[in-house]
């Protein structure tokens, strides 16, 4: 353990996120803030939307918001009932949840999907008992209401999930509360996501793996207005440019781009979609800005979809039915069966991400290989062949997300704390102990330095200059890094416990 990590900076880290869960927490009396989003455009004096499930009732929301906010506030939110249909809604806006949540900072003042569990790891460090219950429960509450988890909680988000994290957090949340009527009222929402994760169009039958896809078309709308240059250029200019510049050989560029009218296709915008229901936006993982996801079984989407099998047969075992927890482990074997199948490459030594129309695999080194060692789907031998890799990914702080510099955010130089604590955690769980805590101590370095230095988390870091400052080195999508920020802070109290820094005061 390095020296650097002393007790006085790690105190003030311990206090810093403490109080940022309040900032980063929206709840009824924050609905206008929440309300507000500067992703899209909103006229002057207007009313913020909120939309609520049409299975609540609009006046029993109002009576109870009511109670929250003032008059004043009332006045500037408009309560809608949401439409039926996702093409009906002609105006975007927030999606009611019933209870608090806490939110990753910065741009993203909403519910995240797969933020919230590193985010929900971060409050259970923190003994933060009551928000750690609300922050799953609005999960739930979306599978219910919204159909799935989503993205985020707006409108404009409906047609897209995130990476299910969703039984992980209900048996992390579990291990703390022992309330097994609650954890028996969460298996048919568990249930209910899983299925739209493995049947079609997420399921692709010739391999029985699933895929990102997300269901909305054209472009997405908060990337229109708030990811811009500095020339005032929308990040899809910026594609646009890009494929009229360079020659592609990662896929069929026509499929997605049109030279002659110099316009995307619909292909691509599902694509560019689909890219933002994986979690990485992005990456060039599945080639440029990684719009050819939709013909791709990702790593971690299907380990994620394995843990959840091997969630909920752990859910049937508690709640003393082993013969349906026996079904969920035989689908997690047989899953098991086709990760080894289509993304363990033996040559290589990884995980990699399977096409399913060439029938290959993309040689393209990228961090979610941990992924399978952190679900503990990987043999010894694969676990140790990924360590005798470690090398291509290890950093001065940390892991790079890729192998790859592509002026890409989800690429090298940069690192995430998501993917570090993945990777710790999968290392560990295979007895590569000694490699884990160095990735963790490389992380922890790195991020108390930059805290020390500007009083803040951010987003996302530059690992291999160990700094936080990135905008520069970012070309397409957004480019800042945000402060807050909600699941770095998670990770960083997880590292901490690690590490056996988690000093209270």
């Amino acid at each position: 353990m390095t020296q650097k990590l002393t007790s006085p900076p790690i105190t003030a880290v311990r206090t810093y996120i403490k109080q940022t869960w309040k900032t980063l927490t929206r709840s009824h009396q924050h609905l206008l803030e929440s309300a507000q989003d500067t992703k899209l455009e909103h006229k002057p004096n207007t009313p913020w939307l909120v939309y609520i499930s049409p299975q609540e009732d609009c006046n029993t929301v109002k009576s109870v918001l009511e109670r929250s906010l003032s008059a004043k506030e009332m006045q500037q939110i408009e309560i809608r009932t949401l439409p039926s249909e996702v093409e009906a809604i002609e105006e975007h806006g927030l999606l009611y949840l019933p209870g608090a949540y806490v939110v990753p900072g910065g741009r993203f003042n909403e519910m995240y999907g797969w933020d919230s569990y590193f985010i929900l790891l971060g409050l259970l460090r923190d003994e933060e008992w009551e928000l750690a219950q609300s922050q799953v429960d609005q999960l739930l509450y979306q599978v219910q209401h919204y159909g799935t988890i989503l993205n985020a909680n707006r409108t404009y988000m409906l047609t897209r999930s995130q990476p299910p994290v969703l039984s992980m957090m209900v048996l992390a949340l579990f291990q703390h509360t022992q309330d097994q009527a609650w954890l028996k009222s969460t298996l048919p929402l568990l249930e209910q996501f899983y299925y739209y994760w493995v049947v079609p169009p997420h399921l692709n039958s010739a391999t029985g793996l699933s895929r990102y896809y997300a269901l909305g078309e054209g472009a997405a709308p908060e990337v229109l207005f708030s990811e811009l240059d500095e020339a005032g250029r929308s990040h899809y200019e910026r594609v646009k440019e890009y494929y009229q510049q360079f020659e592609i050989d990662d896929y069929d560029v026509s499929l997605f781009y049109n030279r002659e009218t110099d316009e995307l296709t619909d292909l691509f915008y599902k694509g560019d979609r689909s890219m933002r229901e994986s979690g990485f936006d992005i990456t060039n993982r599945f080639g440029p800005f990684s719009v050819d996801i939709i013909h791709y079984a990702p790593v971690c989407l299907n380990s994620l979809l394995y843990q959840m099998e091997q969630d909920l047969a752990q859910i049937y075992e508690i709640l003393g039915n082993p013969e349906l927890g026996k079904q969920w482990s035989d689908r997690a074997s047989l899953r098991r069966e086709r990760i080894d199948q289509y993304l363990w490459d033996e040559d290589q030594g990884l995980y990699l991400d399977y096409h399913f129309y060439s029938n290959q695999r993309r040689h393209y080194e990228f961090a979610t290989t941990f992924y399978p060692l952190w679900t503990g789907l990987a043999s010894p031998a694969q676990a140790q062949r990924i360590v005798q890799n470690l090398s291509l990914f290890t950093a001065p702080g940390g892991i790079f997300t890729s192998t790859r510099v592509t002026g890409n955010q989800w690429d090298a130089p940069f690192g995430w704390g998501p993917l570090t604590l993945i990777a710790v955690q999968g290392l560990c769980r295979y007895g590569y102990d000694a490699e884990g805590h160095d990735i963790a101590d490389k992380f922890l370095t790195m991020a108390i330095k930059e805290f020390t230095r500007c009083g803040f988390f951010v987003e996302k870091y530059d690992v291999e200059r160990c700094s936080a400052q990135v905008s520069d080195e970012i070309c397409f999508g957004y480019s800042s890094n945000e402060i807050g920020f909600g699941w770095t802070n998670g990770v960083i109290l997880e590292l901490l416990a690690l590490q056996s820094l988690d000093l209270k005061d």
